[in-house]
C-alpha cells in the first residue's frame, strides 16, 4: 500500500454494507453507502444514502450487500465518473471476492445481483475493491442499520 503522497489524484471512495435482520435469510434487508472525492487538497461527499431493499423470502445480507454495491456504481455511471480512480470498500468478503473473480458466483437468492454488479462494471476503467474489516465501515454500518431500526425490526444477529 503507497502512502497518500504516490497517489493520483482525484480519487473517488465508496463504502457499503448491508444487513438483514431479524433472520438471514428472510428477514428485512438494508445497506448503508458513502462516495467521497478526494483531491491533494480537498474532500467532498458525493452521496451518503441507507436504503430499505425489501423482506421475505428473496431477501438475504448478501442481497443487502450487493444492493450496496450496485448503487454505488449506478451513481457513478449517472455522474460520469466511469473515468475516474476508484476504490470500493466493503466488509462482505463474498461480494469483494467475486467481484475481483477470486471466488465464484455459483448459487442463491443473490446471483441476479452480483451478475447485475459485473455488467455495471463493464465501463469503468480504473476501479478496484477492497474488503476491509467490519470496524472499518461503521459509518455504512451505522447507515445500514439506521433503517431497519426506523421500521421497528428487531435485531437478533446483529448488534443494534
Amino acid at each position: 500500500n503507497q502512502g497518500d503522497n504516490n497517489m493520483n489524484f482525484p480519487i473517488i471512495t465508496a463504502y457499503f454494507d448491508g444487513v438483514c435482520e431479524p433472520v438471514n435469510p428472510g428477514g428485512y434487508a438494508s445497506y448503508g453507502i458513502l462516495i467521497t472525492k478526494h483531491s491533494k487538497d480537498d474532500y467532498i461527499c458525493l452521496l451518503k444514502e441507507s436504503k430499505f431493499v425489501g423482506n421475505g423470502n428473496t431477501i438475504s445480507n448478501n442481497v443487502a450487500e450487493y444492493s450496496g454495491a450496485i448503487r454505488i456504481l449506478e451513481f457513478l455511471i449517472e455522474k460520469k465518473l466511469q473515468e475516474e480512480h476508484i476504490i470500493i470498500h466493503g466488509d462482505s468478503k463474498l461480494v469483494i471476492m467475486q467481484m475481483i473473480g477470486q471466488w465464484q458466483i455459483k448459487q442463491g437468492i443473490y446471483v441476479p445481483f452480483a451478475l447485475k454488479c459485473l455488467d455495471l462494471l463493464k465501463g469503468f476503467k480504473n476501479l478496484s475493491w477492497k474488503w476491509i474489516p467490519r470496524e472499518e465501515n461503521n459509518i455504512c454500518d451505522v447507515l445500514s442499520k439506521d433503517v431497519l431500526k426506523s421500521l421497528g425490526v428487531k435485531f437478533r444477529i446483529q448488534p443494534e
